[in-house]
């Protein structure tokens, strides 16, 4: 999806991720969820989805509200104590977002993710797979990081990176970071009252960092820095990047109304850049030999299936990089594989119905997904 005109952008994206803060979500007083504010987002929420968009919402806020909750206060934490009031927030938070959006009839979901949910093939693999049967079941996925069991070493530190390393799992198109700034502005507005806003960054240049390196207070050390590092994960994904304000009620009918906000455009669609990241990857793990009618079906843009699979070399993992070779053995594909070595050798030439009498469990029915597969 290439688009033009920024203010269509949420118009014309199919999946979105929505990233809110703990200081949009939690009142900073009282330590109570900001429900007036939460039921309009729900509001637009619902309206996104009437217009048959997926929609996914990171949210963090967890540790702010359980540790008001449980009496400790959030910036004197220790680790124990964070990971305590991320497990007691983490109940409140989602019935929160249960209560707002069960008004429209929306069915949530929490997922919980660390660093290795996103970064080791196979976890990728289980999380994404995860997330996507959610949205065919029509459902909005809640997703914060599992900061009950992650440690200060393993972690992605902001919800920023984790929004965008979402929208590179499940192949976004646009990404929404609701903060308490408008956008990206070539100095920090609240100290430069000269400052001026950026409405669109078609490439994250060293002077498009300057901008947010500039300042000392939490728009750049805490705010703006870590929201550039997202935009370039998420730019590289092939999914656009918006920085909106979202202290206000109903931020995204604001975003598509033309409020002032940035726009971080990706010059690829999630689906091409998916794709190109398959093929530069380096050092397959296996070859999978295939049949002339299974070949047939992958130049045709389909998957592939046990069924059409001959024969199996190398010892991959389930989410390994093999590849794909034609009775010639010639090489004709790449892809991210849905079974082991082993299981594929027990369920090659074996119809996608039979796998679970054959494994002993029910998998995906494509050995290799065609949205994890590059011709070569």
């Amino acid at each position: 999806m290439i688009v033009s005109d920024q203010t269509g952008l949420v118009s014309k994206s199919q999946r979105l991720i929505i990233k809110i803060g703990s200081a949009l979500l939690v009142d900073s007083d009282t330590g109570e969820i900001r429900y007036n504010w939460l039921e309009k987002l729900a509001d637009d929420i619902a309206n996104l989805r009437s217009r048959n968009k997926e929609v996914i919402i990171v949210s963090s806020g967890a540790v702010a509200f359980g540790s008001r909750h449980l009496g400790i206060h959030a910036k004197a934490l220790k680790l124990q104590e964070k990971q305590a009031a991320a497990a007691t927030g983490q109940i409140r938070l989602a019935h929160a977002y249960e209560n707002a959006l069960n008004k429209h009839g929306v069915t949530i979901a929490q997922i919980l993710l660390s660093p290795d949910d996103t970064e080791q093939r196979r976890r990728h693999l289980n999380a994404r797979a995860t997330i996507s049967t959610l949205l065919s079941l029509n459902v909005v996925p809640i997703i914060n990081e599992n900061d009950t069991v992650t440690t200060k070493e393993l972690r992605f530190g902001d919800n920023d990176r984790l929004g965008a390393r979402v929208a590179q799992m499940v192949s976004a198109d646009t990404l929404i970071l609701l903060s308490d700034v408008d956008g990206l502005y070539n100095r920090d507005p609240r100290l430069d009252k000269t400052a001026y806003h950026i409405p669109t960054v078609e490439k994250i240049t060293s002077e498009i960092e300057a901008m947010a390196g500039i300042a000392t207070t939490n728009y750049s050390s805490g705010g703006m820095i870590t929201k550039l590092a997202a935009a370039r994960i998420a730019n590289n994904a092939g999914c656009h990047m918006i920085i909106a304000n979202g202290t206000i009620f109903n931020p995204i009918k604001a975003i598509e109304s033309g409020a002032q906000s940035t726009w971080f455009q990706a010059n690829s669609t999630p689906h091409g850049a998916r794709k190109a990241w398959i093929a530069s990857a380096i050092n397959p793990s296996g070859s999978i030999f295939i049949d002339k009618g299974a070949a047939s079906a992958i130049f045709n843009g389909r998957s592939l299936l046990p069924a059409g699979v001959l024969e199996v070399s190398g010892d991959f993992e389930r989410g390994d990089l093999v590849k794909i070779l034609n009775q010639d053995e010639n090489e004709i594909a790449r892809g991210l594989v849905a079974y082991s070595a082993k299981d594929t050798l027990m369920i090659k030439g074996r119809r996608s119905m039979e796998i679970e009498d054959i494994l002993g469990y029910q998998g995906r029915d494509e050995l290799i997904h065609r949205d994890d597969l590059v011709l070569v």
